[in-house]
């Protein structure tokens, strides 16, 4: 009995790793008139984590709702392994959906329910599988985060770095080929921070996943991320991509060399 879409698991998602998985074709985006993002280009490749980065107000967020689906952009396409998602609406765009997990911010957990239960109920909506079997793949989920001894606490009795892999084990419930984090290091220690790196090093190595990050934590980058596009709000696109340990060792470009150095702004003559 199927648990999710066939093509997250074996279809067209499920590519070779190096393969161009997700595109975005030629991207603007803004609100009232106003341009965020104009003519944004990029790939990202099956297997890797890939990062986008950006100071505040570069379009960090507004890039990750329009690769979701959440948010139409004015014009351009993002592409699942050659579907595209803008302009799809209904059972096409749950379908597509279903081919991704999202982690947001805060976590997004149901203080209410268990980890179990927050893990379980994407299945519940998209199985029809027995209680015994969604039981046993949730907590087949917490495990992979090093949950598994947390499957009956509620959100509040464990810690931030904790609810986040929770979060993390929950956009993973339905077995997608694709994981968004959204600022996944926010509000962390880190020492914390730096075992949430380590766990999407592990999953996206052990198990094949494509992780896209939203972040401008520069020591979660140098540590987890192997490629990534850099965007800047008064360029209102992407200034640099590639690896960014490259990039802050040997980028030509002064504003790229100043956000991976952490170097503050120049104040204008």
């Amino acid at each position: 009995m199927a648990t999710h879409d066939p093509l997250a698991a074996e279809g067209p998602a499920r590519r070779t790793p190096g393969e161009v998985l997700i595109e975005v074709d030629h991207l603007y985006a803004g609100y009232d008139g106003t341009a965020i993002l104009d003519d944004v280009s990029f790939n990202i490749r099956a297997g890797e984590v890939f990062g986008i980065l950006g100071g505040s107000g570069g379009g960090k967020s507004t890039i990750l709702k329009h690769m979701i689906g959440l948010v139409p952009p004015v014009s351009g396409h993002v592409r699942f392994a050659g579907e595209d998602i803008v302009g799809a609406d209904g059972e096409e765009l749950e379908r597509l959906r279903r081919r991704f997990g999202v982690m947001y911010q805060s976590g997004a957990l149901f203080g209410s329910m268990t980890l179990l239960e927050n893990v379980r109920l994407p299945i519940e909506v998209y199985s029809g599988l027995p209680g015994d079997a969604m039981n046993l793949i949730a907590r087949m989920k917490l495990a992979l985060v090093g949950l598994d001894a947390f499957t009956g606490h509620l959100p509040s009795e464990i810690s931030g770095g904790m609810q986040k892999r929770a979060g993390i084990a929950r956009a993973m419930a339905l077995d997608p080929s694709i994981l968004f984090l959204d600022e996944p290091s926010s509000g962390l220690d880190p020492i914390t921070s730096a075992t949430l790196d380590a766990t999407v090093r592990r999953l996206a190595e052990s198990l094949g996943v494509t992780f896209v990050i939203v972040t401008h934590d520069l020591p979660s980058v140098f540590a987890s991320i192997d490629r990534v596009v850099l965007l800047d709000k008064k360029a209102r696109g992407i200034i640099a991509e590639g690896d960014p340990r490259e990039l802050r060792d040997s980028s030509p470009d002064p504003r790229v060399r100043a956000f991976f150095r952490r170097e503050p702004e120049k104040a204008a003559a």
